[in-house]
C-alpha cells in the first residue's frame, strides 16, 4: 500500500468532518441578523473565517499534544499526524499557531469595525483553542471539552457573529446559539465515547471517562432533544424556525446506535451523522430565518 500523499495528510490532520461545527454556527447567526434588520455579509465573511481557522487550528493543536504526550498511540478512528508519525510535531505545531494566528487575523479585523472589546473574547477562544489539550494542564483532560465547545463554538459563535453584523443579540441567536452548541458537544461527546477506553488508560479525563458509558450514552441524548427544544421555543417569534427539524433523521439515526451500544468503529459512523445533524439543523433554522 502506498504512504498517502503530503497533501492528504494535512486535509486529513485538518479533521475536514469536523468543520460542520465551525460552519453551523455563522449560519445560524448570520440568519438571526437577517430575521432582525439584514445580515452584513463581508462580516458574516470575516466571522466564518475566524471560526474555520479556529477550528482547523485547534484540530492541528489537539494532534500536536496529544501526539507528544502518547494519547493518540493505538487510536481509533482518524489518522493522527503526530501520533502515526507520519509528519514531525513540530511542524504540526507550526500548523496550529498558523492558523490560530491567521483566526487572530479576522477577528481584528471584526473587532476593529464591531467593538474593541470583542479582543477579549478573541483573546479567550485562543487560550481555549490551546488550552484543550496543550499545555501542563490541559482541561480537555479535566472533563471541561464539552463545557468549552458548548461556549465557544454555541454561544460565543452565534451570538458574536450576530453581534457584529446587529451591534445585538437577539433571542432567535440565543435560542440558536444554545440548540447549536448542544450539537457541537453532540459530536465530541461522540468521539470522547469511542475513545473512553483508551483515553483511561493513559489517564486523560474526559466528560466520557467522568461519567461513565451509561451515562454518557443518556448526555448524548439528552443534548439532542435539548437542540429540538430550542426550536420549539422559538415557535412564537417564527414557526419557520421549525425548518431545523431537518437534521431529524441523523439524530435519530445517532442516537438509536448510541443508545444501543455501539462502540469503537460503529462510532465513527455516528460522529459522521452528528457532524450532518449540525450542518442540516443550522442550514433549516438559517433558512427559516431568511424566508420568515
Amino acid at each position: 500500500m502506498t504512504s498517502p500523499s503530503r497533501l492528504r495528510l494535512w486535509i486529513a490532520g485538518a479533521r475536514p468532518k469536523t468543520l460542520p461545527a465551525a460552519i453551523a454556527p455563522v449560519l445560524v447567526g448570520t440568519g438571526a441578523a437577517y430575521f432582525a434588520n439584514g445580515a452584513v455579509w463581508w462580516k458574516a465573511l470575516l466571522a466564518l473565517g475566524v471560526s474555520l481557522s479556529l477550528q482547523i487550528g485547534v484540530n492541528y493543536a489537539n494532534d500536536y499534544s496529544d501526539g507528544i504526550k502518547g494519547s493518540d498511540d493505538d487510536r481509533v478512528g482518524p489518522l493522527r499526524l503526530v501520533g502515526s508519525g507520519l509528519v514531525p510535531a513540530k511542524q504540526v505545531k507550526v500548523a496550529a499557531f498558523g492558523f490560530l494566528g491567521l483566526g487572530a487575523l479576522f477577528g481584528l479585523a471584526l473587532a476593529a469595525t464591531s467593538s474593541w472589546w470583542l479582543l477579549l473574547v478573541g483573546g479567550a477562544a485562543l487560550f481555549a483553542a490551546w488550552g484543550y489539550t496543550g499545555g501542563s494542564n490541559p482541561y480537555g483532560y479535566r472533563a471541561l471539552g464539552e463545557l468549552s465547545v458548548f461556549l465557544f463554538f454555541g454561544l460565543v459563535a452565534v451570538l458574536g457573529t450576530t453581534f457584529v453584523q446587529l451591534g445585538t443579540v437577539t433571542l432567535p441567536a440565543i435560542a440558536g446559539s444554545i440548540g447549536i452548541g448542544a450539537l457541537a458537544c453532540v459530536i465530541l461527546v461522540a468521539n470522547n465515547l469511542r475513545d473512553r477506553a483508551k483515553d483511561e488508560l493513559v489517564n486523560k479525563v474526559t466528560l466520557a471517562v467522568a461519567l461513565g458509558d451509561k451515562k454518557s450514552r443518556l448526555l448524548f441524548a439528552g443534548l439532542n432533544l435539548l437542540a429540538i427544544l430550542t426550536l420549539v421555543a422559538l415557535i412564537p417569534t417564527t414557526w419557520w424556525a421549525l425548518l431545523g427539524l431537518a437534521a431529524l433523521p441523523w439524530m435519530v439515526r445517532s442516537t438509536r446506535a448510541v443508545l444501543g451500544g455501539a462502540e469503537g468503529q460503529a462510532l465513527i459512523a455516528v460522529l459522521g451523522d452528528t457532524g450532518r445533524a449540525e450542518l442540516f439543523y443550522a442550514l433549516g433554522l438559517t433558512i427559516g430565518l431568511l424566508v420568515a
